[in-house]
This record gives structure tokens, C-alpha cells and sequence, in this order.
């Protein structure tokens, strides 16, 4: 089952996770969604963080998980941006992924 879930990012160029090599590039709307949607979609960014680990082999495969069919969508309000990404993917790994590239930059505004 899907989950629409609803994300500001109250200051863009904040929105930046604690490691460049994992972390949002973008500066747009566009951007911001294409980079998430990649990251939901395919094992790119899970593998460059499972790669950093003490021991990559002890990750759970859980945080690799991946919805081939996820999308997102970006739209500028003002300095805002917010993204809406349908996804079957868990909230869990979905909050970790958002963690990853925007830090703690990143507001959950709602879940459907």
C-alpha cells in the first residue's frame, strides 16, 4: 500500500544532511524532487551509506528497500519548497533517507 507523504523544506539551502557524498545537490524544486525520487527508487544512495558503515555486511537489508514506482513532486512557495512523494516504501526507511540528505532540515507536514 502507498503512503503520500507531505515535505517542507523551510529553508532550501539548509536542507543539507551531515555528509555532502549522501546529501541534497539541488537548489530547485525540481531538483529537490528528483534527488528524493532517485533515492526511493533505486540502491544508489542506500549503498553509499551502507559503504561508510564500521561493518557494511551487518546492515539490515531492510534500509535498502527500494519502490521502483515511487514518485515525487516539487513546488516553490515562496523560500519554501515542498515535495510529495508516493511511495510503498516503510516510513522508517523514508524518514532515514530524508535524514540522510536534507539532515534535520526537513518538515513532515502530513501523511496520507
Amino acid at each position: 500500500m502507498s503512503a503520500q507523504y507531505h515535505i517542507s523544506l523551510p529553508d532550501p539551502s539548509k536542507a543539507r544532511g551531515n555528509d555532502p557524498d549522501l546529501s541534497f545537490h539541488s537548489q530547485s524544486a525540481a531538483g529537490f524532487a528528483e534527488e528524493l525520487q532517485d533515492a526511493l527508487r533505486s540502491t544508489t544512495l542506500f549503498e553509499k551509506w551502507r559503504a561508510k558503515q564500521p561493518d557494511p555486511d551487518a546492515v539490515e537489508s531492510q534500509w535498502g528497500a527500494t519502490d521502483p514506482s515511487a514518485t515525487v513532486t516539487g513546488s516553490q512557495d515562496d523560500l519554501r519548497i515542498n515535495l510529495v512523494a508516493t511511495t510503498r516504501i516503510d516510513s522508517d526507511v523514508f524518514k532515514q533517507r530524508l535524514r540522510l540528505l536534507a539532515g534535520h532540515h526537513w518538515e513532515l507536514r502530513d501523511v496520507r
